[in-house]
């Protein structure tokens, strides 16, 4: 029952927390605001990219299923704090999460 619950929240969780994705007229402002909010927006995109890699694949192969187009990178996120921001968004966020989760 509590690893329901867990799941649960996770997927409750993940839903609300990828409303942020990238390719969104607030993900696209964010991006044009200079170096620190390119680099948090980087790293929140890092964050989500396995839960939009999934809507990505099924907007690929069930097109018009999700009500949204998503987009796993974020188009005017150009420069270099972006992409340090995403990549280490991408390599420690999820492993830290959930490594702490099972404990």
């Amino acid at each position: 029952m509590k690893n329901a619950i867990r799941l649960t929240i996770v997927v409750a969780g993940a839903l609300g927390l990828s409303a942020c994705i990238a390719g969104g007229a607030e993900s696209q402002h964010a991006a044009a605001g200079g170096d620190l909010p390119q680099a948090l927006l980087g790293f929140w995109h890092g964050l989500i990219a396995p839960i939009t890699l999934i809507g990505e694949v099924v907007n690929r192969f069930a097109p018009h299923a999700l009500p949204w187009t998503l987009r796993l990178y974020e188009k005017t996120g150009t420069g270099v704090a972006y992409d340090v921001g995403f990549w280490l968004g991408l390599a420690g966020g999820p492993s830290v999460l959930l490594r702490r989760w099972r404990r």
